[in-house]
């Protein structure tokens, strides 16, 4: 009986050591400009590949040129980089550093940073930068609920729905 549980006991030491430590992956954070259209320093331009190493935390990708194209999503960061269209995407519970914070901002209180906007709707302003163009999409408060920046004009940016 006792060289059973020996070899019992063995068998239990053998497969908890052949048990592997996992680390997790570390997220460098997000620090925007605003007025620049970056990310750490990475314009919306920038390859899916380059953001996926700089951030080896994304919660997906895809690449569906049917609809959007490549996109890298950082949903529980609250950010997103649409590679294929040129544009990045920040909405509320973003998890970062905005060099302004237009989060949450009152839609009349704009004008002082950022000037006129190039096209208005009810639910959004879109502005012409030197870099492209800022979108800012409103809530029912009329207040800033989300961000899209864009290496592309306000006349040439595609977004996705």
């Amino acid at each position: 009986m006792k060289k059973i549980s020996l070899f019992v006991g063995f068998l239990c030491l053998a497969s908890v050591s052949l048990a592997q430590l996992k680390a997790t992956v570390a997220c460098p954070s997000f620090e925007v400009d605003i007025l620049d259209g970056k990310v750490n320093g990475y314009k919306a331009n920038t390859i899916a590949g380059m953001i996926k190493n700089k951030w080896p935390c994304f919660t997906s990708v895809t690449n569906d040129s049917a609809k959007c194209g490549e996109a890298v999503y950082y949903k529980d960061k609250g950010i997103s980089f649409y590679t294929s269209r040129d544009y990045v995407e920040i909405t509320e519970g973003f998890k970062g550093k905005l060099s302004i914070p237009l989060l949450g901002s009152a839609r009349g209180s704009l004008f002082k940073t950022l000037g006129n906007p190039a096209m208005k709707d009810a639910a959004w302003d879109a502005y012409q930068t030197s870099y492209g163009c800022l979108i800012l999409y409103f809530n029912k408060a009329n207040k800033v609920r989300m961000i899209q920046f864009s290496t592309l004009g306000t006349s040439a940016i595609k977004l996705c729905e």
